[in-house]
């Protein structure tokens, strides 16, 4: 941040240089032509100085230059706003990426014999066609009937320096019952099934955020665990292996599965609907959810002590079956996933962001406001006061940012305010020599600074005041001006007295 403060002085001093090298160049060009007119260096000077559209040329020229410190703090907002990313990311690398959840999927092989026709060649040259039966294995996929998760997700800030990052620790319960394993549904030409070889899928984006399983049963049977899915459709996961040869198929009454472990995450938390109906429940005390996937759920309460949201969503809202087989078709098993972001309303670097944007316009209603006291009063500001207090309105960015990463937003943003109006309003107290129009220009950067704090936290409605803020500000312009011309006529009438009798 000092490098920072420093790069800004030089560009700063630079500019003043140039200013005041064009200022020279000016001043020795008139003169020049001032003696070949025998008439007096200050007959040109006051008339510049004096000249109501010059000076207001100037000073809208001067309001523009300040773009460029202000370019100079967005560009530090961007880096550390890059730099507060970049921890984010290495937090959730370690700590546990967004999770998505896709339980649970039965996986049974089978052999299914193919006839094809080859024709051969015998020793005598003679051609002939054959039978022949080629046995392939593939694997027949089954969905549950029913699928129920509850979710209770419980926040967490960790922190690395001076950054924060918002984490997750979820305890996940999934039951889901499976009617039939209809494989011989799938094909005509099935000839074995391999029920002893099957296995129960449960995929999971980042398996290494798994904190516990607490348990996982098959039929109220203790079921032991083995990572990979086993399957290309779902990437990460675990899988348990399978006896269907134990199971009574005479019996119509559900297959059960239960499930209950605790993962770790960081800003999402989604599921993806396998059963012919699921439900889902997902409660958090995190108070800032947005719901996001491709289903918004049923019914959901959001206040301070958290949130509550509820899905209840049928197969028919996806575009795959319940059961298929790897020789029919490739199936996107994640093209429809629902769930939630533990959502940070407004975020430290975009607040800042959106501050800076509106530097422009603070730096341009205080330049009016002093041009206007100007025409009030005899005594003017030189532009380099001008140039100082534009200055200073852009480092009022500079310290909101540096104090509100070790503090809370308000607190810096009103430190930072306080700071930037005290010292602009006691440099146009000493400066005009107007104790009322000093306190009218602390009077009008307060308003201005509650304004642009309402525009920061109100993202909804920060088009709508902002426009209002512009046609007030253009109103009262054109009310301040409405004498303007009247103005310019006596003062360069006053200029010209002043420099004849001179």
């Amino acid at each position: 941040m000092f490098f920072s403060l420093l790069f800004y002085i030089v560009v700063l001093a630079i500019l003043a240089l140039f200013a005041w090298f064009f200022f020279v160049l000016i001043r020795i060009f008139l003169t020049t032509i001032m003696n070949k007119q025998n008439r007096p260096a200050t007959f040109y000077f006051n008339g510049m100085s004096e000249s109501l559209t010059l000076r207001s040329i100037i000073i809208g020229v001067l309001a523009l230059l300040m773009l460029v410190p202000l370019g100079l703090v967005n560009e530090t907002v961007d880096e550390r706003g890059f730099r507060y990313n970049s921890v984010l990311n290495d937090i959730a690398s370690t700590w546990g990426q967004p999770q998505t959840l896709s339980a649970a999927i039965v996986v049974v092989p089978y052999v299914e014999s193919v006839q094809t026709e080859e024709t051969i060649t015998d020793a005598n040259g003679e051609q002939r066609i054959v039978d022949k039966v080629r046995l392939v294995t593939h694997n027949a996929y089954f969905l549950p009937d029913t699928l129920k998760i509850d979710v209770n997700i419980a926040d967490e800030m960790r922190q690395r320096g001076i950054f924060k990052s918002l984490v997750y620790n979820a305890d996940v319960m999934v039951q889901a019952d499976f009617e039939s394993f209809d494989v011989n549904s799938l094909s005509d030409n099935i000839s074995t099934i391999h029920w002893n070889k099957a296995w129960l899928t449960i995929g999971l984006s980042d398996t290494r955020a798994i904190n516990s399983v607490k348990s996982f049963k098959w039929q109220n049977i203790d079921k032991a665990l083995s990572p990979g899915t086993r399957i290309n459709e779902i990437a990460s996961g675990f899988h348990a292996e399978l006896n269907l040869n134990e199971i009574d198929f005479s019996h119509k009454g559900a297959k059960k599965l239960e499930l209950s472990m605790n993962v770790k995450g960081s800003g999402t938390f989604q599921f993806t609907p396998f059963g012919e109906t699921t439900n889902v429940s997902i409660s958090s005390t995190w108070p800032h959810p947005s719901f996001s996937g491709s289903a918004l759920p049923n019914d959901h309460r959001i206040d301070n002590d958290g949130f509550d949201a509820t899905w209840t969503i049928p197969h028919l809202a996806r575009n795959y079956q319940q059961r298929w087989s790897n020789s029919q078709e490739h199936v996107n098993l994640l093209e429809f996933t629902a769930g939630v972001s533990m959502f940070e309303p407004v975020s430290l670097y975009s607040q800042v962001t959106r501050a800076v944007k509106y530097g422009l316009l603070f730096i341009g209603l205080t330049f009016l406001t002093l041009f206007i006291f100007e025409m009030a009063i005899d005594r003017k500001l030189h532009i380099v006061q001008y140039a100082l207090i534009g200055v200073a309105l852009s480092l009022f960015f500079l310290v909101l940012l540096s104090l509100s990463e070790h503090t809370a937003f308000i607190a810096a943003y009103a430190s930072a305010a306080m700071l930037t109006i005290s010292m602009i309003s006691c440099y146009v107290w000493m400066a005009l020599r107007s104790f009322i129009r000093a306190s009218m220009v602390f009077l009008m950067l307060t308003g201005l600074y509650a304004i642009l704090y309402s525009l920061l936290q109100f993202e909804d409605f920060a088009l709508l005041v902002g426009t209002g803020l512009l046609v007030f500000v253009v109103m009262v312009l054109m009310f301040l001006t409405r004498n303007i011309q009247q103005q310019a006529k006596q003062d360069n009438a006053v200029s010209v007295t002043a420099d004849e009798t001179g």
